[in-house]
């Protein structure tokens, strides 16, 4: 069983986090192969593991209950993932509660996309959220929770400029957060700009990369688009020019996502956050072509 951590004490020691997400499976074999990432992953003694919500909440139980399962039955720090999409604030306590219940002591909180789909206007739930810092603001008051939320290293879809998204990232630090994770990026300048112009905008939490190694191409790209991230012409010519061989893909994929990693390090960054797609493979050969299985070890 996991003990109990304070996540925010831990990060703002200025210890580097090593920790990995993980998505709640949609049947028995998919779940199969989670578990079994999940020990390959503890193996590693991260900082922490984190369990996403699906689109629209619509993974709620299961989330609630594998990540209650992990903080209970493993060595692990399970981190919960909670949005404010199609939830009242009543919803949401309920949520949080069950959380605490569950021995689950940290929440990355987030607004969510619209429940609409991407690039349609957000709209709040009635009698639920309309931001991301209200919902840090629900989950402090319930609770001696650690907070986790949002960064975007190339903006947020749709703020109206870089130097706004460095205001409500500080605003969210005001609110209670102790950390932020940042989505899916591949350029390491777009993540020094964002940190810097968060820095002067007052904030001081530690801001973690999201790192996803590439493993196929049109997943990637898909992923990529999506999220806002610009998957860089250069990057997009070596992957499809091995494209065919997965193997390959995979190699090269853990190839690029060591050097980024090793070169945000470099740049001071407080830790990695890697986007597993409940496959250990790519991110746990990253992990050790960095040697961060012996600092960790």
């Amino acid at each position: 069983m996991s003990a109990a951590l304070d996540l925010g004490e831990v990060l703002s020691s200025g210890r580097r986090s090593f920790s990995f997400e993980l998505f709640p499976p949609k049947s028995e074999d998919g779940e199969r192969v989670l578990w079994q990432t999940v020990r390959e992953i503890e193996a590693l003694r991260p900082t922490f593991v984190s369990v996403t919500y699906g689109a629209g909440g619509s993974t709620q139980d299961r989330t609630v209950r594998l990540t209650g399962e992990i903080a209970r039955d493993t060595t692990l720090t399970a981190v919960a993932h909670l949005t404010c999409v199609g939830a009242s604030r009543d919803d949401l306590r309920s949520v949080i509660g069950q959380y605490a219940a569950e021995g689950v002591r940290t929440v990355l909180a987030l607004r969510g996309d619209p429940p609409t789909g991407l690039g349609t206007s957000w709209q709040p739930h009635p009698g639920g959220l309309d931001h991301a810092v209200e919902l840090v603001e629900l989950v402090r008051s319930l609770g001696s929770f650690s907070v986790g939320v949002a960064a975007f290293p190339e903006g947020h879809p749709e703020s109206s400029s870089l130097e706004h998204d460095a205001r409500v990232l500080a605003m969210k630090q005001q609110a209670g957060a102790d950390f932020a994770i940042t989505q899916l990026f591949f350029r390491v300048e777009d993540y020094v700009r964002m940190r810097d112009m968060a820095s002067a905008a007052g904030c001081t939490m530690p801001i973690i990369p999201g790192i996803m190694p590439v493993t196929n191409v049109a997943q990637i790209e898909r992923f990529a688009a999506l999220s806002g991230a610009a998957f860089p012409a250069h990057l997009a010519e070596r992957f499809h020019a091995v494209a065919d061989d997965a193997e390959a893909v995979l190699e090269l994929g853990v190839e690029v996502a060591a050097d980024m990693c090793q070169r945000l390090l470099d740049v001071g960054a407080p830790g990695l956050h890697f986007y597993t797609l409940n496959r250990s493979r790519s991110t746990i050969e990253v992990y050790e072509a960095l040697g961060l299985d012996a600092l960790t070890g």
